[in-house]
């Protein structure tokens, strides 16, 4: 009796431990794959059912330029260093449609590489927001783009630049 008592447990026990294994292997990644794309493919774990993937969403968002505009929620608050000030103490800024300007935030590892201005890119999820982080390598380039899930549609909300 007291045996049947101990093999429900000890099976619990192991059904919890194979399956936190079994998550943990999902993000390992193979020699050839790369940090941002890794994070990347996680997003279908982490948006919301039948919502926009954001790995296809930031592709076309870096590509067409009426999409871009379409999907910022105008006018977008943003952060920015006060060029004006000794410090480049951060200052907020509101940027119309209109004063917009194109950006790429598409991403290939040969950035981490090149001579010049090198740069890391990640993505970190959070319940229905993104944010895509930019780090340079020993050059100031520092900068965090935010997307919302709205309507289970991506939307850049706010930026925060302080790359110098």
């Amino acid at each position: 009796m007291k045996l049947k008592g101990l093999i429900f447990p000890c099976l619990l026990i192991s059904l919890i431990f194979s399956c936190s294994q079994g998550s943990t292997n999902k993000n390992t990644k193979n020699g050839s794959e790369t940090r941002e794309k890794e994070v990347l493919s996680s997003t279908n774990d982490v948006a919301l059912a039948d919502s926009e993937e954001f790995d296809k969403f930031i592709q076309k968002f870096s590509t067409e330029e009426s999409f871009q505009i379409e999907r910022i929620k105008f006018p977008i608050n943003i952060i920015v260093p006060d060029a004006g000030h000794e410090g480049m103490a951060p200052m907020h800024e509101t940027i119309g449609k209109y004063d917009w300007e194109m950006i790429d935030l598409s991403y290939d590892s040969t950035f981490l590489t090149r001579p010049y201005d090198q740069y890391y890119q990640a993505v970190r999820f959070t319940n229905d927001t993104a944010v895509v982080e930019i780090r340079g390598i020993d050059n100031g380039i520092y900068a965090d783009y935010y997307f919302s899930l709205i309507n289970k549609k991506w939307y850049l909300v706010t930026l925060y630049e302080a790359s110098f």
